[in-house]
């Protein structure tokens, strides 16, 4: 395991386009969350112990906050050949077994992950009413073993301000994880 710090892709910068199949085969595209007051897009995997630390939190957020309003995708980017358990079907089992109720999409080609620079897990993107970054960062201060609890506080407070319409914090700090397990020999530059 390698610990990696999100990019922090710059506040402002568009959402971008994607077009990928969720865990039953149906596509899910970027322009279906056009009319929502925001979208959090949130690369996951099933065995990062980071991603594992704020799973189920992470499954209350995206209910709670889905019956608000806000859009939530999951994207799993990593080589399935060398990480198998995030293939599809891994996918789907860790998704009934979390109660992810959000469509968790497959980055089959990890174009998707190099568009946004994702570069760890998790890696939380959150885009307003106008398709524009507000937040990227950590879901928040917890991480395994420091015991501090897992409440999801900084994501949290920034979806209620898109939510609300009003200006999310720029005060932002990056999210921790395993680094996007790329396919050999098509690792991004940043």
């Amino acid at each position: 395991m390698a610990l990696t710090p999100s990019t922090m892709l710059p506040l402002g910068t568009a959402l971008p386009a994607f077009s990928l199949a969720d865990l039953d085969g149906t596509t899910v595209t970027s322009q279906q969350f056009a009319n929502t007051p925001g979208l959090l897009v949130a690369f996951l995997c099933t065995h990062c112990p980071y991603v594992k630390h704020i799973k189920r939190e992470f499954a209350r957020f995206a209910r709670e906050y889905r019956a608000r309003g806000l859009a939530v995708v999951g994207i799993a980017s990593n080589d399935a050949t060398t990480h198998p358990d995030d293939s599809p079907a891994g996918l789907a089992k860790d998704a009934r077994e979390q109660g992810y109720e959000f469509p968790y999409l497959y980055d089959e080609t990890q174009d998707v992950a190099r568009a946004f620079k994702a570069a760890c897990t998790p890696d939380l993107f959150l885009f307003d009413r106008s398709g524009r970054l507000v937040y990227r960062g950590q879901f928040d201060d917890s991480r395994p073993g420091n015991n501090r609890p897992v409440t999801g506080a900084d994501l949290r407070a920034a979806a209620d301000a898109v939510l609300a319409g009003t200006p999310v914090s720029p005060e932002q700090k990056a999210s921790i994880g395993c680094n996007i397990k790329w396919k050999r020999g098509q690792e991004p530059p940043y």
